[in-house]
């Protein structure tokens, strides 16, 4: 099963980055291991190779947020205000069913959500990660 990771993706699984990481290692291992071939994995699939040290320095930068090994987000920058705003409803903090009169600066509440977290660059792509 080929986990899908990749910078278009507005929210980012630290799991789904841990078990592409496993993936391709393995394809690696399995390819060098096999001492039929000619050339080495890196040479072969050199885009798999570039995507393993992409993912590999970006989980090396992350490991110390929050929760890496158990499931941490990677909120697509662009993506943030519409986050804070689902986190919010989901967590019970907003209710669903505001009346229309009610007005919420959901630029300013995620601006002072965002304190709380740090933002990482992956594949040139800005993400919000939890700091704490």
């Amino acid at each position: 099963m080929t986990v899908n990771v990749d910078n278009s993706n507005d929210i980012i699984d630290s799991r789904d980055i841990i078990a592409r990481i496993a993936e391709l290692e393995n394809e690696r291992d399995s390819w060098n291991d096999d001492e039929d071939n000619e050339t080495t994995w890196e040479v072969e699939y050199a885009d798999d190779d570039k995507e393993l040290t992409t993912l590999t320095d970006l989980a090396e930068e992350c490991a110390n947020y929050a929760d890496w090994e158990h499931g941490e987000c990677l909120v697509r920058y662009s993506y943030w205000e519409d986050y804070v705003q689902e986190m919010l409803e989901d967590c019970g903090v907003i209710p669903r069913d505001l009346p229309h009169y009610i007005v919420i600066d959901w630029a300013q509440t995620a601006e002072n959500i965002s304190q709380d977290y740090a933002i990482i660059t992956y594949d040139d792509v800005d993400y919000y990660i939890r700091s704490c």
